[in-house]
């Protein structure tokens, strides 16, 4: 189906990141989710086109099949955990935050609603911004300007950090069942955790890229 056919209520579901595009035009995906995005446009007087393309940015993110970073050069996977995870991370949180805001104002009352959610990923928020700047401004351009084998105490802090990345997305996923949505979620709430799918898989991999691919060519996790 063309995606100017389809709910706002159904593209807000389905792509992470719909949200933030359909809030920036104040279009109401969730009381008024069952209009279609074309009609959302023209009675907003907006031009649909710049919003499709948005929409299909988005999905095709998601939709990424897993590459095989081994043989990049050390500035080629750099630069590809910096634009894919780093930027990113830095656009999913704010609106994911949001959203568990107005879950949780107008959910607060049910017994399912992810209390604390909001202010757990406000935290996890800080502390990601926190760790991607130390390998921004420490951590990167010592590899950059190769000095990769001198990284070994930057590194050991970042595997530190992230095991209690780990440690923050196995709370989020106590608070939100699993990041299960009840059967009678509203969109918003599906949406969330749809987008907060997304963020666990991409700050999973981010990891993985770090830990088991980048830091592995200049200091070697210990195995026992």
């Amino acid at each position: 189906m063309n995606i100017l056919d389809q709910s706002l209520g159904q593209l807000a579901r389905r792509i992470p990141g719909a949200t933030r595009v359909f809030d920036a035009h104040h279009f109401d995906f969730c009381c008024a989710g069952n209009r279609t995005l074309r009609t959302a446009a023209t009675e907003a007087g907006i031009d649909p086109e710049p919003l499709v393309e948005a929409l299909h940015a988005l999905a095709q993110r998601a939709a990424e099949q897993p590459v095989s970073w081994e043989g990049a050069s050390d500035t080629e996977l750099v630069d590809h955990i910096l634009e894919r995870y780093h930027a990113v991370h830095r656009e999913q949180l704010p609106e994911l935050i949001r959203l568990a805001r107005r879950v949780e104002q107008v959910h607060g009352e049910r017994e399912d609603c992810p209390h604390g959610l909001a202010n757990h990923l406000e935290a996890m928020a800080q502390e990601l911004e926190s760790h991607m700047r130390k390998e921004e401004q420490i951590l990167f351009p010592l590899i950059a300007r190769g000095h990769g084998r001198m990284a070994g105490m930057p590194i050991g802090v970042m595997r530190a950090e992230h095991n209690e990345h780990g440690t923050e997305l196995r709370r989020l996923e106590g608070l939100t069942n699993d990041i299960t949505p009840p059967p009678a979620a509203c969109t918003t709430w599906r949406a969330l955790y749809t987008g907060l799918r997304t963020f666990r898989e991409d700050l999973m991999t981010h990891i993985h890229l770090e830990n088991n691919v980048l830091f592995e060519r200049f200091a070697p996790a210990a195995t026992h």
